[in-house]
């Protein structure tokens, strides 16, 4: 059973079984040190598949199965299509099911420029992918799809790293984004973390927000995209750090 308020370190799956025991080594039959073997790996796999059904019923993802994120190729077909229904059908419940899977392949280790690839080969090879709910209608990716979904990804994974660890821990030593999108996007989602956090707000200025991307990169996004990127940070906020009681 998880702690939600311990940091847990994380240890390499099978590192229990290098262990040397002290003394005398004890004389072992040839076929037990098989079937041992055997034993651990399928221990530390069925203890990796719990691990991922903890994490989707923790954050309640509406998953058509256990499956799409039994891969990290299919993490990103996951991430993809819900970034797709937002798209056509606009924010609202849809945006939180892009969180909510976003938050599970943060927890599960992923990072932006791992799934970024696997769209990336997914969009080379020219394969089709289904809508979401078994829909029929089919759709390729495309390059422009591709760095705005990960974005969209990267602003959640950022937002996870600007709430008071930890509120979600991830089973990975590796960052879950490049040191470029951290500096680029850290500061705008600070921003709403401390709003957040510390003032109770739920909503912030579009030209502060603003402000802070000219600080950092030069330029701002136009207004309607900054309000966009805004409720991704929220949205995310409420997902695993609430606030207020759910309606």
């Amino acid at each position: 059973m998880l702690i939600p308020h311990r940091i847990i370190p994380y240890v390499r799956p099978g590192s229990c079984w290098d262990l040397k025991l002290p003394g005398k080594k004890p004389h072992i039959a040839h076929r037990c040190k098989v079937n041992f073997t055997r034993v651990s790996h399928h221990l530390c796999k069925s203890l990796n598949e719990r691990t991922t059904r903890h994490w989707l019923h923790r954050f309640h993802v509406n998953a058509s199965s256990d499956d799409d994120f039994r891969s990290s190729r299919n993490i990103a077909i996951s991430l993809f299509k819900r970034y797709k229904n937002v798209i056509d059908r606009g924010g609202g419940d849809n945006l939180k099911e892009f969180i909510s899977a976003g938050v599970n392949a943060y927890a599960l280790g992923c990072t932006d420029e791992g799934l970024r690839k696997e769209l990336m080969d997914i969009e080379d090879s020219g394969l089709e992918i289904e809508g979401l709910g078994g829909n029929s209608l089919k759709f390729k990716v495309h390059s422009f799809e591709i760095r705005e979904c990960i974005l969209w990804l990267s602003i959640v994974f950022i937002t996870i790293l600007c709430t008071p660890q930890p509120t979600v821990i991830r089973w990975s030593p590796n960052p879950p984004v490049s040191a470029d999108v951290l500096h680029q996007w850290k500061g705008f989602c600070a921003l709403i973390a401390n709003a957040y956090y510390v003032k109770g707000m739920a909503w912030l200025p579009v030209k502060t927000l603003q402000l802070e991307q000219m600080a950092v990169t030069g330029n701002s996004e136009e207004p309607s995209v900054v309000a966009s990127r805004m409720q991704i940070v929220f949205s995310t906020l409420e997902e695993v750090s609430p606030q207020w009681p759910r309606v």
